[in-house]
């Protein structure tokens, strides 16, 4: 199992190299080429919610996302450092109470990163949340002599 870890300050200008990076190595771990463009757009999407959770929570950690190359599959996850209850938890408001503008963003974002990846594992607790995508890979062909 071969993993590449990325560690980034959480500014958005930083989010492009993250997608390009996850591309790259997708790529080489066999990830099919028709996907490539959907894996990008996924790293996109929860990178930038990451850089937008630590923004808004004042915190200087970086992002971390790990490119995780396995026997046949390539997992990406995106962690982030900001506090919060799981995604979809109401407990924060009252009943019947709207929710904030970046509570509504948030779900947003993980809406089109679940629209993008058919395998998508979220988790968040007090010390931050994770991101967990999965993708099938296709063993490199043999080389004949």
């Amino acid at each position: 199992m071969a993993t590449v870890e990325l560690r980034f300050s959480a500014l958005p200008e930083h989010v492009r190299t993250a997608r390009l990076v996850a591309a790259a190595v997708a790529r080489r771990a066999g990830v099919d080429e028709a996907v490539l463009d959907e894996v990008r757009l996924a790293v996109g999407e929860a990178c930038t919610r990451a850089v937008g959770l630590h923004q808004s929570g004042g915190i200087s950690a970086p992002v971390q996302v790990l490119l995780i190359e396995e026997e046949k599959q390539f997992s990406i996850e995106v962690g982030d450092e900001a506090p919060r209850s799981t995604p979809g938890d109401r407990a924060s408001g009252a009943p019947g109470e709207e929710p904030d503008a970046e509570t509504e963003e948030d779900e947003m974002g993980l809406a089109v990163i679940s629209g993008l990846v058919d395998d998508v594992e979220v988790t968040a607790g007090e010390h931050g949340g994770q991101i967990r995508m999965t993708w099938p890979t296709t063993p490199p062909a043999a080389v004949l002599p």
